[in-house]
């Protein structure tokens, strides 16, 4: 039998919890008020886990949290929110929370989590930290509550108070060094510095030097010491953003680093001591770039103890209409103007738009409009991606069905250095599918949704006109 303590101020809620499990494995005791926890746990050496509401009448349940965690720090609680908090998901974790669930649960979700840490699933496994399918869009926060986001926050406070090393997989304008910068504002190098280096920006013996600094005179135009990155980063983290563009050279350099925690500066004789903690972050599949012999197997793996996916902002709608209201209330206050409104058809738009930039292009779009708009309500109009998109082009039906091409260049050359600028390595991928959802769109409003008549029209077959629709979200 085991012993659950289930503290929530709302009693209907609590025993409904516990009517999801069986009682004669379970046994739950209930409290309405945090003060209580403490005194319970002292005097109940029986209990197996606390399930515990943030919200509590006189005290926090992070408070809560902490308490039980100095009287026994082995015995497991579960964290149960009534809204979604990123700030809250990663302080339960940092402080030794087994698990944080928001509400309305997912039952299956809860129940097994319950049964993993009472360890009547087979054996009592804490929650996966290897695999995430967010976003930090400020250096302050993290903003957003689909569940990606909070399971991104969960492990930020998981992995905060370790020195492990964490690989970040995204692509560009997801925000990876946001995520960085929270991950080391959580951890017990806080007080020390960050610094990052974009591995892309710089050739490669610039790059050893941004990296491990060099004496006078090493090379021409070295006319004074420097002291690189991980000097800087000394007792604190170091984030190295696209390590997937870092030369087999210096890569090699690098693991010398991360395994003997020492270096040389170029030119120099001198071995320097460093305790830096390394969060990578790339765009590429450093699988594939590894299979191309273009990336160090050993590095990888010394690199990937802890990984975090960021999903492109495609793949998590639901945080649209909250970082839209997010950016325009920053800069609101950047401006010094009074905030703004948006009219529900630019939010309908700009949740639709599938974002190749990611959360960047979308804080770009906002900043343009809220500086650009005439009125207190912003419209579509007023922001650049829809500006661009129609634009007005005049074709002509002969010269297209004679060559397709000079027309098409007319509508991507406009915008190709943007597309550079938001989304290197990704631009045909994104042009194809904005190609063929643009057609399958409107072929399918020409035949008022007939996917019969619009699979015959365009030469595709039903199966592939339905897939397209169903992977675009065409309506």
């Amino acid at each position: 039998m085991k012993n659950i303590l289930l503290v929530d101020d709302d009693k209907d809620l609590s025993q409904s919890l516990a009517n999801l499990f069986d009682p004669d494995k379970y046994h739950f005791d209930f409290l309405e008020d945090g003060m209580e926890v403490g005194d319970f746990v002292k005097d109940h050496d029986s209990v197996d886990l606390v399930m515990l509401d943030v919200n509590l009448p006189s005290l926090s349940g992070l408070d809560v949290l902490k308490q039980i965690k100095q009287i026994d720090r082995e015995l497991p609680v579960i964290i149960i929110s009534g809204f979604v908090s990123t700030e809250n998901a990663i302080e339960a974790m940092k402080e030794g929370a087994y698990e944080y669930l928001t509400k309305p649960f997912q039952l299956e979700k809860l129940i097994e989590t319950v049964n993993n840490a009472c360890g009547l699933n087979g054996q009592n496994l804490p929650t996966d930290i290897s695999s995430v399918s967010k976003l930090d869009l400020d250096v302050d926060e993290i903003v957003g509550k689909s569940p990606e986001i909070v399971e991104i926050a969960k492990l930020i406070g998981q992995v905060a108070n370790s020195d492990a090393a964490v690989l970040i997989f995204g692509e560009s304008g997801t925000g990876k060094e946001l995520v960085a910068r929270a991950i080391h504002r959580s951890s017990k190098r806080k007080n020390n510095a960050i610094s990052s280096v974009n591995c892309a920006a710089l050739p490669e013996t610039l790059l050893e030097s941004e990296l491990f600094g060099h004496e006078k005179g090493a090379f021409t135009g070295a006319y004074f010491k420097r002291i690189g990155k991980f000097e800087q980063a000394d007792e604190g983290t170091l984030f190295l953003d696209e390590i997937g563009d870092m030369s087999l050279l210096t890569q090699s350099k690098l693991l010398r680093v991360l395994q003997e925690q020492e270096l040389e500066r170029v030119g120099g004789n001198e071995t320097i001591k460093v305790d830096v903690r390394i969060i990578a972050a790339t765009n590429k599949s450093l699988v594939q770039c590894m299979k191309e012999g273009a990336f160090r197997v050993d590095l990888f793996y010394r690199l990937k103890v802890v990984s975090i996916y960021l999903p492109p902002l495609r793949e998590r709608r639901l945080d649209i209409p909250i970082l839209i209201d997010h950016f325009m209330s920053k800069y609101a206050n950047q401006l010094q103007q009074s905030n703004k409104k948006i009219s529900k058809k630019a939010i309908q738009l700009l949740s639709k738009y599938n974002w190749p930039g990611n959360v960047r292009e979308l804080e770009n779009n906002i900043h343009t409009a809220m500086v650009m708009g005439k009125t207190d309500v912003l419209q579509p109009e007023d922001f650049p991606i829809f500006i661009e998109g129609n634009s007005n082009l005049e074709v002509d039906l002969d010269v297209l069905q004679e060559d397709y091409t000079e027309t098409f260049k007319k509508i991507i050359d406009p915008v190709m250095p943007k597309l550079i600028a938001g989304s290197p390595g990704q631009i045909f991928q994104f042009l194809e599918s904005a190609f063929e959802r643009a057609i399958i769109s409107s072929c399918l409003k020409h035949f008022d949704g007939n996917q019969v008549k619009t699979s015959e029209t365009l030469g595709i077959s039903r199966n592939t006109l339905r897939d397209r629709i169903s992977r675009y979200d065409i309506y």
